[in-house]
């Protein structure tokens, strides 16, 4: 029977397939495509509108491989200069001499004088030289995330699938080879304990085998002998295994169990076949015998299983490891857009992400061991015990023998578009080109949770399971039990229905099948899979039959093979619905009687005998796979009584109910309201069939005895009920603005308004409208379903047209009539167009050549089920009228929910977005059916639908300024919803209309405005709202300039009218303010509405006063205004909509000059600087009257009102609004992102505008505008400056971004601030997720389920996309500079005539200094050095009579473009440099001003510029030196001779880089050559403070802040000097002497005296610091530094030379910061001056550093001190240095001299490099001590140091106390420390030798003081005087303590030469031991009773020590008792025992 045939006996069946093949019909406008909201701007477009860029060439970008190009680095390293001896500038003359290198070429006519006027114009062509004409298809993209107006096109509904794997079955082998065998596999999940899949039969024996069963199988179907499959896996796990399942045949001919029939294949091995030959024959024959006369039987044998886990992680990831790419050759493909998409869809949580079936490398597996199955162990719950014992270590299954065999098998990720694939139906599956080829089967999917997809193909399966039979009670021989399954039509035996698909190798389709047979078991348990197709007709007389059959195994004489023991059934129908489940049913003994198949067997019939007295001993369950059966009770019930209406079948049974005429509408109700109680899966498979439904009842009210019965309220509730509930249960299947994606697919594809009256149904499928006879023979996977149902055909319908020839009537119409006077190319309208209704081309089908780009996006973007086009030729057949529906949805669903109760109401609000696209639908789709789209807007529909609407759009405005703070996510996504369906208003209905829609909302906004608590999320959503319209396509259309007409519905009120509602618009104070507005006035704000908006918006945002705006809202309107001149650059480069209009009329619609001045106005908002002008906190929205007259004028409540259409009364005063929170406020800040949109938008403007209009609106602009256009044009010179090609790397090769921003939004999702839409940004972004088939899943935190935003996955880029960013970023840099470029000119231009020149020019120079500074390509620089020596030419005064500081700019900036690396640069800038010497010099006949700054200049150039090239700057000179040689003008003057003494004194200062270069990784020798450099200029006060102030600004980096103080303290003494000499002031210092009490070094700079330096010549300490007010900035900087190094005391120091100064000046608020300065400084010190705490302050650590070996050149035999930074360790320098000079000569070269002994330079390898390295300490004579009282004292002005070495006479370095001297060396340093430098050199050096007795009196006293020390120290500290007092008196100790005294008997032998030492010696034994007296009794108070004994041990050991100590203390010494002798010599101090050598 053909389905058709079958479908009309079904109305389920016919309704399920009405759904499925139905034609879709796709709204669509014509120029959709140009709106942002489906046609972005997106990454992709804009690379296409940036193919053919050229490459600009960037310095940057040419430095990086031009150094590498440069001399090797190592070499330079290995290089040394003499530092001091070698005069400055010899060495370089040596090697380099200018006058012979070569020079850059010259630039032509540069020398000539020309005419101003020509100037210009040469630079003006010049520039306008291939510029890009589109500076907007440079700007990146913006971010898809913050897109509010987004949509994406929902994606196509197709068949459900997850991860796909290809399983081919390759080949089975056993030991032996007697019998076929047949193989079952499936899918189990041992997680879920579930299966899930179908089973896949496949047969791999031989032809042989199966010539042994040919008497029992005909011919086997192609569709049989599949032995591949495709698996999917919706919900991958790693608990999910593979099983086979192999069933043998005839082995019950054994009379043994399953065990013994196994025995062969374990026994026997192929190798043993000679042997048991005669065995292996017997076991063939009887083999042979029973397959013929049992063939149709089996019996369990054995099984298997494979953990998939495995094979991927042994496989490996394609995306871990793609080496082995020949094996994978078929999955290299990148797949579509929806098929990645879907790929990481699928991932179900964060636990199981590795879970990743799709993409593992394919593996080929042999499987060696099998387990035989157990008879009494066959369910699925024995298989799942299995499973789990498999995974386990010590597995009781490897230790049973197994069956040996050899299954070999491949598994691999499934392919996109199989060959030769079949459906679980056995449909063809395109492509399939034979149908002879063996094909692959795809296997159904049993999901392990529910799967929430609708269906959308025809799909009507069975599976039944038999799973146990209880038979014990059954009399007679019932043991070997098969189980027969037949599906019956009837009840006569001919009625089996060929439903049961075959197995393997067997027909396609069988009438039945048995069950295997387990040998004598009465109790038998099944594992069988009968699946079976339900035929489309299903009545109460189909059922299933179960007759079980006892096997006669044995062949014996009058026993039959089968012999029925029992009968049961299953009804399929009951009650109309389909019977599945689980079903214990009793079984008969006897054949059923007639008329069994209605009732159920659990009904006793009489007269029949039941197995065990009618108990149920047979289970069985039942399965359906149906898009038909719904299988829920709810459900099931609406659809029976709305095919009862629609076929008028009454009186109807349904259950225990009588359906009729007149309770068929309760009923109908009642069901309808019981829809939300339909359990989730069924409710959302049938959700297309449901909704069809619930819309035919409120298009077409049923008609019940002649009267129609209204259910559009019922049908209403239960779709907002419905929808809400499937988005609340299916929260991760939802787009950015929560629109599940499920019912959006619906609208946008499937729903549709029926477009035929009600009669006969026969067309739907008999006949289709379309034609074509119905054949269910193929699916193509290309479609989805049937290909041949012409179920393909799409409509797009297109009513966008904004061209109506009419008489202007409206608002609309006056819009229309404007377009018409503007001149628009009618050749685009839509009626004319071939896509017009009707036209040849006005349905665009799926894969015609001419279907729109988003009908061919969403083409592309579906995977392989989509519906193919299919070219027809119009939607309803040639000649058959169009029929209107009694009602219109759209008008019933506006009205339902406008009177609708607060429960639907409510439910409706949420889903609001879901009635909103229903309704536009409805709307495009009437007027397409009713052909309506030809008539004027304003009668498309009836005024009772428009005030519907205005009421319904009134409420919603009510709810959202009402709820916005309660329920903040609903009310967001109300607020988008309600944008997005006046957008699409715009396309259908009058657009006047639409503009009162939006002056309501914004009305009832700013009403609430002024009350709002917290304006911040109410402002947040205007934005949103108006960005969503403004995103429409026509936008350039609707704003277009109106003329002043005013008719009563127009929103944007006339001047005359808005002058006649409100005296405010017509008062002086607003006219002045509008027209300090610049051009953002009433009357543009109301002949450009939209625009009006969206600019009053940017007005509020970069209001100073504007706190209400949060930097997101502010964010979020920078990139709407950008949105949409971007929509406006796609408008005009495809020349839509706006052609023939000139782009500078179209300027205004944009409010260009407003935008420029907004932002003039509100600079400060971009540079977060604004400074507090008033108190008073404002609301963003609602801007006060009163004025701050030097700022200019703010935005009044009255002008914004008017903007939103709403009247203001009479009189009415507006009142600032307190902010609660924000008065701490004072200024309002953009972040970086919105700065650079709205900068983007004022360029656009300035490239766009014609100049004539620039020159206009400039002239007309005070002295202050100006200034501050100036300054955003510098702003824009910043921010779009180029990164460099390193800069994309750097970015590229971070780490995916800000964990504090994932924290703070973290923190937002915990505590709900995150509303709706802000979490649908979140999510897209990955970092809120939940599982996208329901709600089970929660997990939220994912990422990887994302379908718009773009590279989701993707982090690193490729080197080709990081160059083409790098490229686009060039290229957007220049033509950025030279819009700057332009409008500077122009600015000039404007200016020259004007008062304010002088005003102006210094910020037009400043802007061109600032984009010299910043990274430019070649191309701008050579504009930007024309542009500079033309205003250099106009206005020289400008830089040679003003301030110095612009010239001085100006010369560093072209100095540093002289080195540039491009010869181009460098010749435009030589060009520049030159004539501005030239300038200066035909001022004054010198240029002392130039030189001066040109040498400085290069000096901070060269100090602090880390890429400087020497050699290209040589080049330069040499090119100016050549422009001095060839200038004729000049020749005769004395220029030619002063530039070259310049250029040669430059030319020095590059020998001095040189140096420096090569000296740039070793510190100390850069500050030394920086030190000698400085020291040269001693004759030159400007070039040495500016090399004074480039040390100071190294050590400052280096965090050497003293000695970044001392660099500024010497600047400040040199200025001193400078200001002494010039003038004697009583206040100021008396040059350098009144620094010495800072530091003794600073004396260096009194080197400037009268003789040198001439204060009164030109040129000479003209920087500002050689001003009174730059040495105070000076020492206020030393103060700085001091206070950073801890040295408080120097701080007083220089404050005192600061205090006169200032008293002078009477400048207290400077002396009380001082003084509070000071005041901190000394709390420091003295709360750090007591004991221990003095040394937090730790100034420094000191070592001599010895350098020898000729490697080091100068530095041979050189000794320095290093200063280190404190705490350093003498390993820490040692390691640091080897390595630098390890790195410099080689690792091997450099040795570490490990002692401090002298180095004998001959002992040493001359070919080696040795460093000695020795720890000092500050060392004082007894003098210096008295004055050196504070740890300060003794840590500063340092020029001694001290190291000790302890030697004997024997030369080892230690011996015994008699022989154990010790050298001091004291070495003396040429400056004190701190200095200008980390190291100085040792000037002299002294050493001091001790001999023994001295070195022991030495000992003595530092133990001593150690004890004196721990014992007075406060407060006390027990533990260190134990430890201390240990060490003294301990008894070990006591021992050494002793040692010394032996010296006695040493010194008996010669008292007289020694008396003195040994009397001090037993000085110090005395104070020792009263120390130690004192340190006891201070330990015995500080004790406890715990440490008594250890006191008394301490006190023994003391007395022990005193006593051996006594006699030897006690001693006489016979010499002090000798006569006295006068003493006659004089006293000698060096007549001593120790030795003192003193070296210069």
């Amino acid at each position: 029977t053909s389905l058709q045939e079958e479908e009309r006996q079904d109305p389920c069946v016919r309704d399920a397939l009405r759904v499925y093949t139905e034609d879709w019909v796709i709204v669509q406008r014509k120029y959709q495509r140009l709106s942002t909201v489906y046609s972005p701007n997106t990454t992709e477009k804009q690379r296409d509108r940036q193919r053919g860029l050229p490459k600009q060439i960037f310095e940057l970008d040419e430095a990086v491989g031009d150094r590498s190009s440069q001399e090797d680095p190592d070499e330079l390293k290995r290089r040394s200069v003499s530092l001091d001896d070698t005069p400055r500038g010899s060495w370089a003359s040596s090697i380099f001499d200018l006058k012979n290198s070569a020079s850059d070429s010259l630039l032509p006519s540069l020398l000539e004088r020309t005419a101003l006027e020509v100037i210009d114009k040469r630079n003006e062509e010049q520039r306008k030289e291939n510029r890009h004409k589109e500076i907007l298809a440079l700007f990146p993209a913006p971010d898809e995330d913050e897109a509010i107006e987004r949509c994406t096109v929902p994606e196509v509904p197709k068949e459900h699938f997850g991860q796909r794997i290809l399983v081919k079955c390759l080949s089975l082998k056993f030991e032996i080879e007697i019998e076929p065998i047949f193989g079952t596999l499936a899918l189990y999940d041992m997680k879920e304990k579930k299966k899930i899949s179908e089973n896949f039969f496949f047969d791999l024996n031989s032809d042989q085998m199966k010539g042994m069963l040919r008497p029992h199988l005909p011919h086997a179907a192609i569709s049989t002998l599949a032995r591949s499959a495709i698996f999917s896996m919706t919900y991958p796990s790693t608990d999910i295994f593979l099983v086979f399942l192999l069933r043998q045949l005839e082995k019950v001919l054994q009379q043994g169990d399953i065990g013994e029939c196994c025995e062969p294949y374990m026994v026997m091995k192929e190798s043993d076949t000679t042997k048991n030959k005669e065995k292996l024959e017997k076991l063939r024959n009887q083999a042979e015998q029973f397959c013929s006369r049992l063939g149709r039987y089996r019996m369990p044998f054995a099984w298997t299983a494979i953990h998939l886990m495995n094979i991927v992680n042994s496989a490996g990831s394609l995306e871990r490891d793609s080496a082995d790419s020949d094996s994978v050759k078929f999955l290299e493909r990148k797949g579509t857009w929806n098929e990645r998409k879907r790929k990481t869809f699928e991932r179900m949580s964060i636990g199981e992400e590795i879970c990743n079936f799709a993409n593992f490398r394919p593996a080929t597996l042999t499987v060696t061991n099998f387990f035989k199955q157990e008879g009494d162990r066959l369910s699925d719950e024995d298989l799942y015990k299995y499973l789990a014992d498999m995974r386990r270590p010590s597995s009781v299954l490897r230790r049973l023998r197994p069956v040996t065999a050899q299954l070999k098998i491949d598994i691999s990720p499934a392919p996109e578009s199989p060959l030769y694939c079949l459906s679980p139906e056995l449909l063809h599956v395109k492509p399939y080109p034979d149908p002879r080829i063996r094909p692959t089967k795809e296997i159904l999917e049993f999901p392990a949770r529910d799967v929430y997809v609708p269906y959308t193909t025809y799909r009507n399966l069975l599976y039944v399971y038999p799973q146990s039979l209880n038979f014990s009670s059954r009399q007679g021989s019932v043991r070997n039990i098969a189980v027969k399954v037949q599906y019956m039509a009837g009840e006569d035996a001919s009625q089996s229905i060929p439903a049961i698909f075959g197995k393997s190798s067997s027909s396609e389709f069988l009438k039945e099948s048995y069950t295997a047979v387990v040998y004598h078991n009465k109790c038998p348990e099944f594992y069988e899979e009968f699946k079976m197709k339900i035929p489309a007709n299903l009545t109460d007389n189909h059922h299933l039959l179960f007759t079980f059959y006892h096997i006669s195994c044995q062949q014996k004489q009058n026993t039959p093979l089968e012999t029925p023991v029992g009968y049961t059934w299953i009804p399929l129908m009951q009650h109309g619905r389909l019977r599945t489940g689980l079903f214990s049913l009793p079984v008969s003994v006897e054949k059923p009687p007639p008329s069994y198949s209605v009732l159920t067997p659990d009904v006793q019939l009489p007269g029949m005998k039941w197995v065990d007295n009618h108990k149920g001993v047979f289970n069985v369950e039942v399965v359906a796979a149906s898009s038909v059966h719904t299988q829920d009770a709810y459900l099931d019930k609406f659809f029976t009584l709305v095919q009862v209406l629609e076929e008028y079948s009454f009186p109807f049974r349904l259950k225990d109910v009588i359906i009729t005429e007149n309770n068929v509408e309760t009923e109908l109700k009642s069901s309808i309201t019981s829809l939300k109680l339909a359990s989730m899966e069924p409710l959302v498979r049938f959700i297309h069939h449901v909704l069809n439904k619930l819309i035919l009842l409120i298009v077409r009210p049923p008609i019940i005895n002649g009267q129609i019965v209204n259910l559009g309220r019922a049908a209403f509730e239960a779709m907002a009920l419905i929808v809400n509930q499937i988005h609340r249960n299916l929260e991760g299947n939802q787009d950015q603005h929560g629109h599940n994606s499920l019912l959006a697919s619906y609208i946008f594809y499937v729903f549709h308004l029926p477009d035929l009256e009600p009669g006969p149904q026969t067309n739907v499928a008999g006949s289709p409208p379309h034609g074509g006879p119905i054949l269910y023979a193929t699916l193509s996977r290309a479609t989805g379903r049937p290909s041949s149902l012409n179920l393909s055909r799409s409509k797009s319908i297109s009513n966008s047209n904004p061209d109506l020839a009419t008489t202007p009537v409206s608002p609309d119409d006056e819009v229309q009539k404007i377009i018409g006077n503007k001149g628009i190319d009618r050749s685009h309208s839509w009626v004319n167009s071939a896509y017009a209704p009707g036209g040849p081309k006005a349905v665009l089908r799926r894969n015609h050549p001419n279907s729109s780009s988003d009908l061919k996006q969403a083409t592309e973007r579906s995977p392989n089920r989509m519906s193919s086009y299919i070219e027809s030729s119009s939607f309803s057949p040639p000649g058959q009228p169009r029929h209107a529906a009694k009602k219109l949805l759209h008008e019933e669903l506006t009205l339902q929910w406008v009177v609708s109760s607060s429960t639907v109401r409510e439910a409706a609000l949420q889903q609001a977005w879901f009635f909103f696209q229903l309704m536009v639908k409805s709307m495009a789709h009437h007027l397409y059916l009713s052909d309506k789209t030809d008539t004027p807007r304003k009668m498309r529909f009836p005024d009772r639908f428009v005030d519907d609407i205005s009421a319904l759009v009134c409420n919603i405005c009510v709810d959202i300024v009402s709820r916005y703070q309660k329920d903040v996510e609903l009310i967001e996504r109300l607020n988008t919803s309600l944008a997005f369906f006046l957008n699409e208003l715009l396309s259908l209905t009058d657009r006047g209309f639409v503009f009162n829609l939006i002056r309501s909302y914004y009305r009832q906004v700013s009403n609430k405005l002024q009350t709002a608590q917290n304006p911040n999320a109410l402002i947040a959503l205007r934005m949103d709202f108006i960005r969503i319209v403004c995103s429409h396509e026509h936008y350039v259309t609707l704003n277009l300039p109106c003329s002043t007409l005013s008719p009563p519905a127009s929103p944007s009120p006339s001047v005359s009218s808005a002058t006649s509602q409100s005296s405010a618009f017509s008062s002086h104070v607003q006219d002045q303010r509008v027209a300090n507005m610049f051009e953002l006035s009433v009357l543009f704000r109301q002949q450009h509405f939209l625009a009006g908006l969206l600019l009053t918006e940017l007005a509020l945002i970069l209001d100073p006063d504007a706190e209400g705006y949060i930097a997101k809202n502010k964010k979020v309107l920078s990139y709407a205004i950008c949105f949409v001149l971007s929509s406006y650059f796609i408008s005009v480069r495809r020349g839509r909509g706006v052609t023939g209009l000139a782009v500078s009329s179209l300027i205004a619609i944009f409010g260009g000059t407003a935008i420029i001045g907004l932002l003039q106005q509100n600079f400060e908002g971009l540079l977060s600087l604004v400074e507090h002008h008033s108190q008073k906190s404002r609301l963003a929205s609602l801007i006060c009257d009163e004025t701050d007259g030097e700022n200019g004028s703010m935005i009044s409540q009255s002008i914004a009102m008017a903007i939103a259409g709403s009247p203001l009364p009479h009189g009415y005063k507006t009142n600032p609004f307190q902010l609660p929170a924000a008065a701490g406020r004072q200024y309002s800040t953009l972040s970086v992102e919105s700065s650079r949109n709205l900068l983007m938008c004022l360029l656009w403007v300035l490239k766009n505008a014609d100049e004539e209009n620039l020159h206009k609106w400039f002239s007309d602009l005070s002295v202050l505008q100006i200034n501050r256009l100036l300054d955003i044009l510098y702003l824009c010179t910043s921010c779009f400056e180029y990164k460099g090609k390193k800069a994309f790397e750097r970015i590229n090769s971070l780490t995916f971004k800000k964990s504090l921003d994932m924290k703070a939004r973290l923190e937002e999702a915990i505590l709900g601030t995150i509303g709706a839409r802000q979490e649908m940004v979140r999510r897209s972004r990955g970092e809120v997720e939940r599982s996208p088939y329901g709600s089970q899943e929660n997990v939220r935190w994912r990422k990887n389920i994302t379908h718009w935003k773009q590279n989701a996955d993707k982090v690193d880029k490729t080197k080709a996309e990081m160059e083409h960013e790098a490229l686009v970023d060039g290229n957007l840099a220049t033509e950025c500079n030279l819009v700057v470029l332009d409008t500077l000119e122009i600015v000039v231009q404007t200016v020259m005539v004007s008062e304010a020149k002088e005003s102006v020019l210094g910020g037009v120079l400043k802007v061109i200094l600032h984009s010299l500074a910043c990274n430019q390509s070649a191309l701008f620089l050579q504009h930007c050095f024309a542009t500079q020596r033309a205003l250099v030419f106009k206005f020289p005064e400008m830089l040679f009579e003003e301030d110095t500081e612009l010239c001085a700019d100006l010369c560093l900036r072209l100095l540093r473009h002289c080195s540039s690396s491009v010869g181009t640069i460098r010749a435009h800038a030589s060009a520049s440099l030159y004539l501005l010497m030239r300038q200066n010099f035909e001022i004054g006949n010198n240029f002392a001003r130039v030189k001066m700054q040109v040498t400085m200049s290069l000096s901070s150039l060269v100090g602090t510029s880390q890429n400087f090239n020497e050699e290209y700057l040589r080049r330069s000179l040499k090119t100016i030196l050549t422009y001095a040689e060839e200038d004729l003008e000049l020749r005769e003057t004395t220029f030619p001779e002063q530039v070259q003494d310049l250029v040669f004194n430059l030319h020095m200062i590059l020998t001095d880089t040189v140096k420096m270069k090569e000296h740039q990784e070793d510190p100390e020798m850069l500050i030394d050559l920086m030190y000698r450099i400085a020291k040269g200029y001693q004759n030159s006060p400007d070039l040495r403070l500016t090399w004074l102030q480039n040390m100071a600004g190294k050590h400052s980096e280096r965090g050497n802040h003293a000695e970044a103080a001392q660099c500024l303290v010497h600047s400040a003494a040199l200025v001193a000097e400078y200001l002494n000499m010039l003038e004697d002031c009583q206040y100021l210092p008396v040059g350098c002497v009144t620094f010495q009490s800072i530091s003794s070094n600073v004396l260096e700079e009194s080197a400037v005296s009268d003789d040198v330096l001439s204060p009164d010549e030109e040129g000479i300490c003209t920087g500002k610091y050689f001003t009174e007010a730059g040495m105070i900035g000076l020492l206020e900087q030393a103060a700085a530094s001091f206070t950073m190094a801890a040295m408080y005391e120097a701080v007083n120091e220089v404050y005192k030379i600061l205090i006169p100064i200032h008293e002078a000046s009477r400048d207290f608020k400077k002396l009380a910061t001082i003084h509070s300065k000071l005041h901190d400084a000394f709390n420091k010190i003295s709360n750090q001056s007591s004991g221990w705490e003095d040394w937090k302050r730790m100034f420094g650590t000191y070592f001599r550093v010895g350098f020898y070996g000729c490697k080091f050149g100068d530095l041979d035999e050189q000794e320095f001190v290093y200063k280190e930074p404190s705490i350093t360790k003498l390993a820490e320098i040692s390691h640091r240095l080897e390595e630098f000079y390890a790195e410099r000569f080689g690792d091997d070269m450099v040795m570490i001299i490990k002692d401090s002994n002298p180095v004998d330079k001959a002992k040493l390898d001359p070919d080696k490099a040795y460093i000695q390295i020795t720890y000092v300490e500050p060392y004082f004579d007894s003098y210096e001590m008295k004055d050196r009282i504070t740890y300060f004292d003794k840590n500063y002005n340092l020029r001694n140091f001290m190291f000790c070495t302890p030697f004997t006479l024997d030369g080892r370095a230690h011996g015994d106390l008699h022989e154990q001297y010790k050298r001091k060396t004291i070495l003396t340093t040429s400056n004190a420390f701190p200095y200008i430098k980390t190291r100085i050199n040792v000037l002299q050096k002294e050493e001091i030798i001790l001999i023994p007795i001295e070195v022991a009196i030495e000992d003595m006293q530092k133990k001593t003081q150690e004890l004196a020390f721990a014992t007075h120290q406060d407060p006390a500290d027990a533990k260190m005087l134990q430890m201390v007092l240990q060490g003294c008196v301990g008894t070990t100790v006591n021992q050494r303590e002793l040692k010394p005294l032996c010296l006695f008997v040493f010194l008996n032998q010669s008292y007289s030469k020694q008396l003195r030492r040994v009397i001090a010696l037993i000085c110090c034994f005395v104070d020792f031991t009263l120390r130690c007296e004192d340190a006891l009794r201070k330990n015995k108070t500080l004790i406890g009773p715990d440490q008594k004994e250890y006191h008394r041990e301490l006190e023994r050991n003391y007395n022990r020590l005193k006593e051996a100590l006594n006699p030897l203390i006690n001693r006489k010494i016979p010499q002090l008792y000798k006569t006295l002798i006068p003493h006659t010599s004089h006293r000698n101090s060096f007549s001593r025992s120790s030795l003192r050598k003193i070296d210069g």
